[in-house]
């Protein structure tokens, strides 16, 4: 679809929300309101652009006709999947899910992903649950003990965080160390690509 300027962009995602959270599209004053605005003028034009560029249906001189037509997932993206056994090839998945969790304090640069393993069970991660991920500008700063994903020579897994002088320990939360052993590395090896902020189960929905 044709892009949109800012002005039409900041009414787009201004009805979206509204739309999503009252399941019924606004008045023209209510608008008005939200991108102060003191004439209806603007906001009409507006919509209009939005239904010629195809991202809007609506019936002109009636506000609460608005449909959106291509609504955009709510949610956190659903990156692709972790691996919580041992260091393996990281999982590619085609289709992209977004989890909603709106209702829930989430930061716009959190990202998810879903685990496959059980090497973390002793910190009531399993397999099938999705982690939220807050990305780590510099890895100096993570405590050690932090959950983390990090990417060890283009493997991806999810373990605790320790770092020991120049080296770096991710330590799976199982005890079967014949499926699940420590990995030591050099701290130059390790990409960490987040660090923990939530588990979310949701016991088969996803």
């Amino acid at each position: 679809m044709e892009p949109l300027t800012e002005a039409q962009r900041q009414l787009y995602d201004w009805l979206a929300e509204y739309i999503y959270q009252h399941q019924h599209s606004p008045s023209i004053r209510q608008m008005m309101t939200a991108m102060n605005l003191k004439s209806p003028a603007p906001v009409q034009s507006r919509l209009e652009h939005l239904r010629n560029k195809g991202y809007i249906a609506w019936s002109e001189g009636q506000a609460r006709t608005i449909r959106l037509l291509h609504p955009e997932p709510k949610g956190v993206p659903i990156l692709g999947a972790i691996a919580a056994t041992s260091l393996v090839e990281t999982f590619s998945d085609t289709e992209v899910e977004h989890l909603d969790l709106s209702s829930l304090l989430i930061k716009p640069q959190h990202f998810a992903l879903k685990v496959r393993g059980h090497s973390m069970i002793d910190a009531l991660i399993d397999d099938g649950d999705v982690v939220i991920m807050q990305p780590v500008p510099d890895p100096k700063t993570l405590k050690n003990n932090a959950i983390v994903a990090a990417r060890v020579e283009g493997k991806t897994t999810l373990k605790y965080f320790q770092r020991k002088g120049s080296k770096v320990i991710l330590q799976p939360g199982n005890p079967n160390r014949d499926l699940y052993p420590v990995t030591e590395v050099s701290a130059a090896q390790v990409d960490v690509q987040g660090v923990l902020v939530g588990v979310w189960r949701g016991y088969g929905t996803l």
